[in-house]
């Protein structure tokens, strides 16, 4: 799954909420912190852990890589 963002970069509780993979923040930050997601390849559990173009996150079997516009 490929997002676009138009900003420098997107908080990573926010790119699931963004990519649909959550539904609400709570969730997503609750599936961050239990360590559930992984940012390019390892473990990441900063919820406000900035991703910009070409990173990579997954999540329930997922891969979002964020795009620039």
């Amino acid at each position: 799954m490929n997002v676009t963002i138009k900003t420098e970069y997107i908080k990573l509780d926010a790119l699931l909420k963004f990519a649909g993979l959550a539904d609400t923040g709570g969730e997503a930050k609750a599936a961050v912190q239990s360590g559930l997601v992984k940012v390019n390849g390892e473990v990441c559990t900063m919820r406000g852990k900035k991703l910009r173009p070409g990173d990579v996150a997954e999540y329930g079997g997922t891969e979002i890589e964020v795009h620039g516009a």
